[in-house]
């Protein structure tokens, strides 16, 4: 066997192993939370219950409280980590992170203008944050292109979009009565709590139709990686290509930001995890959205079960993993550049 097919074939071994563990743990998490808290369900009734078979509190716990929750949890992981390796393959930056760049930030900032300036609603403010999110990503992709569209430029704009979002909610919040207030909470943290099944079957039915639009485009992110004139030279047109990835991603993040609010860094971690897990050199985008369903599911059993008498939102849980991790990665680009 030849050693690059024999290297190919390794690689695509480790990505089946990644996958493979990360659904086991995803399953595994879902079925736990069954059985944990107050409340829990044991698996010999938990099991009956999702296939509908016991008395009314089994059947509440588990099909109409714990199931819809820990499946918003994983499919907006999915999302996510999508999401970020999109992001971060195309624009060839390992901090062109969704929430980084401001597209989380617009979502938050439509969902709580939607709450706070007009009194709204239910799906009015999923539609208001999927809005504020493609907004956001509208005026990034405005102010960055240049006679094209360059990584490092639209990083910096979406920071400045990040920034902006950020005093607009604020802005919004110093306005808000005390019970409005508390309703937007979640739209600047991310919670998973209040997902029910008529959302949860829009975000996943959505998540599902992204993840076939990107099937296609999977190719063209290891060529994107090499450069605009290494793609020039496989026949690619990066700006295209360029564009396609991004618009997915960005699709990706609003929807799943309308549903669970910006859930922190869960698109910045995740595909550093996939690519040092895959280790192919590649994008790692299939084994990016397993890790990024695997982190969120997990955080939110930790967020709900973790300390006795405190539950924090799923969000609070991954800006706490991963605000060390960004200082990491900065401390480590400083290195990078001063060497």
């Amino acid at each position: 066997m030849l050693p690059v097919t024999r290297i190919r074939r390794r690689h695509r071994l480790r990505t089946l192993t990644v996958v493979v563990v990360g659904v086991a743990l995803c399953l595994g998490l879902l079925l736990m939370t069954f059985g944990l808290g107050k409340a829990g369900v044991p698996p010999s009734r938990s099991f009956p219950a999702l296939l509908g078979v016991g008395d009314r509190f089994d059947l509440l716990v588990v099909r109409d409280l714990r199931l819809p929750r820990a499946a918003a949890a994983i499919v907006a992981g999915v999302a996510f980590g999508l999401a970020g390796a999109l992001f971060q393959s195309t624009l060839r930056n390992n901090l062109a992170s969704p929430d980084i760049l401001g597209i989380s930030g617009g979502a938050s900032l439509g969902a709580v203008t939607a709450v706070v300036g007009y009194g709204a609603s239910g799906s009015t403010v999923n539609l208001a944050a999927f809005a504020g999110a493609l907004a956001a990503a509208v005026a990034i992709w405005l102010l960055a292109w240049r006679n094209g569209l360059h990584g490092i430029r639209f990083v910096l704009v979406g920071v400045g979009i990040a920034y902006l979002c950020g005093s607009l909610i604020a802005w919004r919040l110093s306005e808000a009565e005390l019970r409005e207030a508390g309703t937007v909470l979640l739209w600047t943290v991310g919670s998973v709590a209040d997902v029910r099944d008529g959302t949860l079957g829009i975000l996943a039915v959505g998540v599902a139709l992204l993840v076939l639009l990107t099937v296609p485009i999977a190719r063209e992110q290891r060529a994107l990686a090499l450069g605009d004139e290494h793609a020039h030279g496989l026949g690619l047109g990066p700006t295209r290509a360029r564009a396609m990835a991004l618009l997915i991603g960005v699709a990706l993040v609003a929807l799943a930001t309308a549903v669970a609010g910006p859930v922190a860094f869960v698109a910045l971690v995740s595909p550093a995890i996939a690519r040092r897990l895959v280790d192919d050199g590649g994008p790692a985008l299939v084994a990016s959205a397993v890790v990024g369903a695997t982190l969120t599911i997990l955080s939110d059993v930790v967020g709900q079960y973790a300390l006795p008498g405190l539950t924090a939102p799923v969000g609070i849980v991954t800006g706490l993993v991963g605000a060390p991790y960004l200082l990491w990665l900065l401390a480590r680009s400083e290195r990078r550049a001063t060497a």
